[in-house]
Order: C-alpha cells, then structure tokens, then sequence
C-alpha cells in the first residue's frame, strides 16, 4: 500500500465553545497539520569508567499546528473558541485534538491543548493562510498499516 491522500485524514478538536473540523473539508492549506513533540523520550549518561544508563521519560507534550487557507470559515470559529476560552481560566486548556488516515489507519490525539496565540495575521497579493498554533500537555500517535487488501 503506497498511497497517501489527505482525502482520507479526519481531523477536529473539540473543547469550550464547540467541535470544529480541521482537515479534509476545513479548507486546509497545502501543509496541512502537523504534530510536533516538545521533549525528548531518552536521556543517556555515560559513566567515568564507560558505562552507560540510559533514562526513559514519561512526558509526552508537544506542538500541533493547524494551518488553514485564508478564506476558510473555521478561522472565524477558532478566534471564537479563542476568544471565549481566553476570558475564563477554567476554560483554558481544556482541548483536544483528535487525528486520523481513515486509509493508513494512523492515529494522532493531542490532549489538553490550549491555543499558543491567535495566528499572525498577513494581508498580501495572495490570500496566503493562517497557522494556528496549540500546545498540548500529551500527545499519542500511532502509525497504522493500512488497511488489508480488498482484492
């Protein structure tokens, strides 16, 4: 199975103020989603005499970024969801991010996100598209092996 289509990668988050999609059918931008780890996984230490140790953390934040065409509506719902979160402490942080190639069966949740700011904004001959940003306390991928051959 060597086919890739963003057709197949479904995409929301959902948190105060509501459930928006942000792939296939959001007016995602050429470079779509991105999930992004923060920290490493291992720490080796080496020893005087050679010996090595290596330390496993147990830490999973990271970064996703959603970028979206210009023109698409769920900009105006996100500076909403934005907008409400921001005004309440108890609001803030309290998203997630749900992931997945309904095709390759890949799996990618980010939990309690929260908005790292509202996207810089570019007026220019071309629309361009607005990058939004999310810091998420866990995140869990899973890499699938697509599904079986019908034939």
């Amino acid at each position: 199975m060597a086919t890739y289509s963003f057709k197949s990668v479904q995409a929301t988050i959902t948190g105060p103020g509501g459930t928006l999609p942000l792939a296939n059918g959001a007016a995602a931008a050429e470079e779509g989603i991105t999930f992004a780890p923060d920290d490493d996984r291992n720490t080796r230490t080496m020893g005087a005499g050679g010996e090595g140790m290596h330390s496993l953390h147990v830490a999973k934040p990271g970064k996703v970024t959603v970028r979206l065409l210009k023109t698409s509506p769920v900009n105006a719902a996100l500076m909403q969801m934005f907008n409400l979160q921001q005004a309440d402490p108890s609001l803030w942080g309290n998203n997630t991010i749900d992931l997945r190639d309904t095709y390759r069966g890949d799996v990618a949740v980010a939990r309690q996100c929260a908005f790292k700011n509202p996207p810089s904004l570019t007026y220019a001959k071309d629309g361009g598209m607005n990058e939004w940003e999310f810091e998420a306390v866990y995140i869990d991928e899973t890499l699938g092996t697509g599904l079986p051959s019908l034939f």
